[in-house]
């Protein structure tokens, strides 16, 4: 458990799979700015089987309050900037409960995991992009030491139409 002061992130578990099966299509869960069409929770599970959704190049991370009360997930994944493996970064997003939105859990959740990839592999950039109308989230990484590097026009289809994306990075030290 990688553990925080308002939120812990933890691996998913058996128990957890119930809640996620749930909110894998709800758009309120979802959000505007991650509507990419109806998802098969099926692919959920045969990931949780396999590695637990909890792998070194991509996985899932519950965020759970402090009485392990599920806030959200934080996604990651490994991306390559050529051949060699000093060049794999972690991207990562995440999604909050609409409940428990606006209370800075995305921003210590994006935080603790930074951290935790930087102690953990040698590694010197981790990277989120999202939406350019999607001002909280912005704020939030920027908050969680992201610096804003510039904007991927129209990079993400989703919901009919492409979108601009922004894109964040935090490096090692910083």
């Amino acid at each position: 458990m990688i553990r925080g002061t308002k939120i812990n992130l933890r691996p998913l578990t058996q128990q957890d799979l119930e809640f996620f099966r749930k909110v894998a299509n709800d758009p309120e869960y979802n959000g505007e700015f991650n509507d990419f069409g109806l998802r098969n929770s099926v692919d959920l599970e045969k990931g949780f089987s396999v590695e637990g959704l909890f792998g070194p190049h991509q996985g899932m991370l519950v965020i759970v309050d402090q009485e392990d009360q599920i806030v959200g997930d934080m996604s990651y994944h490994q991306v390559a900037y050529g051949p060699n493996p000093a060049s794999q970064v972690y991207e990562i997003g995440l999604s909050i409960r609409p409940d428990r939105r606006g209370r800075g859990y995305g921003v210590e959740a994006q935080a603790l995991l930074a951290d935790y990839f930087f102690r953990t592999y040698n590694i010197m950039r981790i990277q989120a992009s999202t939406d350019i109308e999607n001002i909280p989230e912005q704020k939030a990484l920027l908050k969680a030491g992201f610096s804003r590097e510039g904007v991927m026009r129209k990079a993400q289809w989703r919901n009919g139409a492409f979108h601009d994306l922004v894109m964040y990075s935090k490096l090692r030290g910083e």
